[in-house]
């Protein structure tokens, strides 16, 4: 099982912001478990912490912006990216302005600070989230749209398209996040010259200059007006005949900008607050689709607050039906696991396929056959048990006995043709041969039945 992890210790960067001009620091903290990122304004009186979760977005222009209560913190997504390519779920960012600083427009100094101050695991399970049928997002008026497929790791597809004679399409992918520091991390921001001017009005970039981002004159205007906009950015003078990107460093891929747009995402989707599973194809995205596809995807987890397993039926078991025979003495008509699909340190998948010959049909119920309660959560049980037994030296000479039971939930019938998932996971290390644990069962996606166990591993005479 993968655990969360957090930075080893801290680590801090400085710069001006792009929006404000005003020189920054932000220090990125180690944090406990299950705390998510969160991100404290030091500079005011109260130290507003504020959840850096798609729901707390205010704005998407020209970065994301969250905020909550009248305070709020905007540019996040560089380093926001930075942490969830890192594959850390746990980080305390106290920032001393209202952004963060741009640096030089891309993720590669957060890559550098997280690389530098360590990554440490923790004891808590990460919780992925499984894409297990297409999530989309459509704007019909900008032709954007995201949409995530099914996939056994997080990758990304970007595709960017602009009336622009230097840019018009361009393509990045990212096949794995180990990759993002090489090949995305260092990948800068973007602007056309037609649009400083309307941005300068509504009071942004006034920390923009070709240091922070690649300037790109790509439509002919006159010398006279290019002249007037350079001068109003802080840029050298272009012949107008001259297009093209504008900037103190040389790209550092021929698709930088796509690929700055494909780290835009990895921020955005930063703020679904779980790790993803699954393949996002981004055609013409910004942040405000990002964001509303992040907000789409946080209402899907909240639906499947608990996610069923992943279950091929044709994958070779890890314990099959003669193993489990050899760790429990149940048989028939009271052995209730036909195999073990996964198991590590603290958790436990099982499988019982449900016929019309179970024993128990015959009288619960005759005209409606259900399988009953009790033996769901029996079978719960059983599974644990293997679990717990697989622990031991000679399991053989072990049985595993009930203390508690509690908060048992019966949530959807169970019926001959069904294959019931049981998951079950320790809520706290075993002690002197008692285990507690959580029991879901699964039908499909939907939950059946829930359960916590008390159990004690006794030594048979």
């Amino acid at each position: 099982m993968c655990k969360q992890k957090t930075l080893k210790q801290s680590f801090s960067l400085t710069g001006k912001g792009l929006h404000t001009g005003l020189n920054i620091s932000v220090t990125f903290n180690p944090a406990p478990e299950n705390h998510g990122y969160k991100i404290k304004r030091i500079d005011l009186d109260e130290q507003p912490v504020i959840d850096a979760v798609a729901e707390n977005v205010l704005s998407t222009q020209r970065g994301t912006v969250v905020g909550k209560g009248g305070v709020q913190i905007s540019t996040i997504e560089h380093g926001l990216a930075a942490l969830y390519a890192f594959d850390i779920d746990n980080c305390l960012i106290e920032v001393n302005a209202p952004e963060f600083p741009i640096l030089e427009g891309s993720a590669a100094h957060y890559a550098e600070g997280i690389k530098k101050a360590g990554i440490e695991e923790q004891n808590a399970p990460k919780d992925y989230f499984i894409i297990k049928e297409k999530i989309e997002v459509k704007d019909e008026t900008t032709g954007a749209s995201l949409l995530i497929l099914p996939d056994d790791k997080f990758s990304l597809n970007v595709l960017i398209s602009f009336d622009s004679l230097v840019i018009p399409n361009q393509y990045a992918t990212l096949e794995n996040l180990a990759d993002f520091e090489n090949e995305i991390a260092g990948c800068r921001t973007f602007v056309f010259v037609r649009e400083v001017e309307s941005l300068m009005k509504a009071n942004l970039i006034k920390g923009g200059d070709l240091d922070n981002a690649i300037v790109i004159y790509d439509k002919k205007i006159s010398q006279e007006e290019l002249d007037r906009i350079a001068d109003l950015a802080g840029i050298p003078h272009l012949h107008i005949d001259n297009l093209g990107y504008i900037n103190h460093k040389p790209l550092v891929f021929p698709n930088e900008p796509a690929r700055h747009k494909l780290l835009d995402i990895i921020g955005d989707m930063a703020l679904i607050g779980k790790p993803l599973k699954g393949r996002i194809i981004a055609t013409r995205p910004g942040h405000k689709i990002n964001n509303q596809f992040a907000r789409l995807v946080r209402k899907e987890i909240k639906l499947h607050e608990v996610q069923a397993p992943v279950y091929r039926c044709g994958d070779e078991p890890v314990m099959d039906i003669n193993r489990i025979k050899e760790l429990l003495p149940h048989r028939f008509p009271f052995l209730l696991v036909d195999k073990i699909i996964e198991i590590g340190a603290k958790h436990v998948v099982g499988i019982k396929n449900v016929t019309v010959n179970e024993p128990f049909f015959q009288g619960h119920f005759p005209e409606e056959p259900v399988m009953p309660g009790v033996l769901l959560v029996e079978a719960m049980a059983q599974t644990g048990g293997l679990l717990v037994l697989s622990m031991v030296e000679e399991p053989q000479r072990y049985s595993t006995y009930f203390m508690k039971i509690d908060d048992v939930k019966f949530r959807q019938k169970v019926v001959p043709g069904d294959t019931v998932i049981f998951r079950l996971h320790f809520l706290a290390d075993m002690r002197r041969g008692i285990a507690n644990m959580k029991g879901y069962a699964f039908v499909g996606e939907k939950i059946v039945a829930e359960a916590e166990f008390m159990a004690q591993i006794i030594k048979n005479k």
